[in-house]
């Protein structure tokens, strides 16, 4: 059974700095391509920032490039999202994901994830 448990989310003042975690079990890392999902009531599901399966070509919405950092660590089966000088739009509920079918040379900004964490509540409030 495959799982992905997130941690690491929160209420931060503007400005501040969170790192997301996701820990997956159940399935390798090493060939498959991972990214953040984020999603506000109301509208659907944006994807954040993506990753190859090498972890050489990464892919960031326009909104959070320069702010955030995806990384990965397929030896201990994690992955990460770096958010610095977050912002009040940041304000979402932020979710891993797994693409097991995405190829290496795909563009990791087609990343639709088929394995889900349970999802993260980030609040950016003063």
């Amino acid at each position: 059974q495959v799982q992905l448990v997130q941690s690491g989310g929160g209420l931060v003042r503007p400005g501040g700095s969170l790192r997301l975690s996701c820990a997956v079990s159940g399935w390798s890392l090493d060939y498959s391509a991972i990214g953040w999902l984020r999603q506000v009531p109301g509208k659907e599901r944006e994807l954040t920032a993506a990753i190859n399966w090498s972890g050489d070509i990464t892919h960031y919405t326009d909104a959070v490039k320069g702010r955030f950092t995806i990384s990965r660590d397929n030896p201990k089966s994690m992955f990460y999202l770096q958010m610095n000088n977050l912002q009040p739009e940041d304000t979402a509920t932020y979710y891993c994901g797994i693409d097991p079918f995405l190829k290496s040379d795909d563009p990791p900004g087609d990343l639709r994830p088929y394995y889900w964490g349970q999802g993260t509540q980030v609040t950016v409030s003063s």
